[in-house]
């Protein structure tokens, strides 16, 4: 399958580089190369991207896109992401097909989780 024109890269804002690349080690074990101060990235997560400095933050409230990670314990990552300091903004709910959450990372940015109906 060719990778022409298909979605290759996502970029959040971030007001506290540290604070979210310490929440994402935690809650998912992802790792970061920086490139400067003001810039740092990750890959292997289904979809490479980075975090860039900023005072803006991505929420659906403000139009922002939707990124919904998958989980084979819907309940299991609930948790990681409460013990790595996330906030959840939407208890687990159901919805034709599966079940997901959303949660605030500490520099604002609301992401979610879903898993299969089956979990």
């Amino acid at each position: 399958m060719s990778e022409n024109e298909k979605l290759s890269y996502v970029e959040f804002p971030a007001n506290d580089l540290q604070a979210t690349k310490q929440f994402f080690s935690q809650a998912f074990q992802w790792s970061f190369v920086d490139y400067g101060p003001d810039y740092t990235s990750f890959s292997n997560q289904g979809l490479d991207g980075g975090f860039y400095r900023s005072e803006l933050k991505s929420t659906t409230a403000s139009g922002s896109a939707l990124l919904v990670l998958m989980s084979e314990n819907l309940e299991q990552t609930q948790q990681n992401v409460e013990n790595a300091g996330g906030k959840i903004s939407q208890a687990i709910f159901s919805f034709p097909g599966g079940r997901r959450f959303h949660f605030i990372e500490p520099s604002g940015n609301e992401l979610a989780v879903w898993s299969l109906v089956n979990d």
